[in-house]
């Protein structure tokens, strides 16, 4: 496992110490089903963020995330009694945190909101897949695609994050429920050879929409718990540097995308298509691509800190390491130099490393990142 140096370490006179064991438990089966409303490479567990804001922070503080990816972060704050901030540049971000932190308020009341849409969706004229790339017609049958994208115009308005949501959980993976013809679930890529079209026709026949989607939404609704609405701030879409925070605020527990280790507009370049047809190949998650852009992200954040947090409130940052090492030190390395210079008031207090064995918070075949450092600063 790589680790901090010996240099910074005894600079800041902290050892590090092994994640907790029981981090690395499965959670899919006990949190809340409203975190499985979509797939998002990357993401931190549930029961991961629940530990670092009952560690680090208090009843009644205000959690701020500005790389907030699925809203984990600011959903867990909120159900512990604590006001959450979110914010994050991607607009899948947006959606997926916003329909997990503001979600209808029963089963009943969500299940007649997709059956409204569905039938505004259904009186729609058909779409023209000619205007449709080549690659995302190969994702589909015509059928399943046509209802796929009139129902996506129907909700792509704002207040139907929910639904928006629900669609995006399911438009690609081989099992019956998907949309899609055989394809992996986290990132869009067919699996025509793991399963021809000769061996499995019944995988590459019409999927209708409304009954998985219905499906969907009832799934979401399995373990459903609704965050209180006071606690939770307006989402922000905006890049970091950006970010209105509140000039006082509790702490701040964030997760910064990995540095040349994940492509998030690549590995959602389907979901963001259906969003906007326009984003698929927009590259707006620069801080995973340049070192300048990483280093100007973290930057902004300490100057945000230094000037907002409260005393002996604490500011915690999950940083992924890249293995190919693109840096000329880790970028835990970056993350506690820039602290060190631009949030002086600020003392790193602890590092605890955590390995990745779960697929969903890197790429399938790890080659990416399998390391996680949590440095935790705290106000003098």
């Amino acid at each position: 496992m790589k680790t901090l140096s010996k240099e910074t370490l005894l600079l800041n006179k902290v050892d590090v110490q092994p994640a907790p064991a029981w981090w690395r438990e499965p959670c899919a089966n006990t949190e809340c089903s409203l975190h499985q409303l979509s797939p998002y490479i990357g993401k931190i567990k549930s029961s991961i963020a629940a530990d670092l804001i009952e560690r680090y922070s208090k009843p009644g503080d205000l959690v701020v995330d500005p790389f907030c990816g699925a809203g984990t972060i600011p959903f867990e704050a909120a159900m512990r009694a604590r006001r959450a901030l979110g914010a994050d540049i991607s607009p899948y971000a947006r959606i997926l945190s916003t329909a997990k932190l503001s979600p209808p308020q029963s089963l009943r009341a969500a299940l007649e909101l997709a059956e409204a849409a569905l039938c505004e969706a259904s009186q729609l004229p058909e779409p023209d897949l000619r205007q449709v790339p080549a690659w995302v017609q190969r994702f589909y049958h015509p059928k399943t695609l046509r209802e796929a994208l009139k129902f996506a115009s129907v909700v792509r308005t704002p207040g139907n994050e929910f639904l928006m949501a629900c669609l995006l959980g399911i438009l690609h993976h081989q099992r019956p429920g998907f949309l899609s013809y055989p394809s992996s679930h986290l990132v869009p890529y067919l699996r025509s050879r793991k399963f021809p079209r000769q061996r499995f026709p019944e995988m590459y026949t019409y999927r209708p929409l409304k009954p998985r989607l219905l499906a969907k939404v009832k799934r979401s609704y399995k373990r459903f718990a609704r965050p209180p609405q006071r606690a939770v701030l307006p989402f922000q879409q905006t890049p970091v540097e950006r970010v209105a925070v509140p000039p006082r605020f509790g702490a701040m527990i964030t997760s910064p995308p990995y540095m040349n280790a994940l492509d998030y507009g690549r590995d959602n370049r389907l979901r963001l298509w259906f969003i906007d047809p326009k984003l698929a190949s927009c590259g707006y998650n620069d801080v995973t691509r340049r070192r300048q852009a990483f280093i100007d992200a973290i930057t902004s954040l300490a100057d945000k800190v230094d000037q907002g947090l409260r005393h002996d409130g604490f500011c915690v940052y999950v940083v992924g390491e890249d293995v190919a090492r693109s840096f000329d030190a880790h970028p835990s390395e970056v993350v506690v130099a820039i602290m060190r210079q631009q949030a002086p008031s600020l003392r790193l207090k602890a590092v605890m490393a955590d390995k990745i064995p779960d697929v969903r918070r890197t790429r399938r075949d790890c080659r990416g990142v399998k390391t996680e450092h949590i440095l935790v600063f705290q106000r003098n």
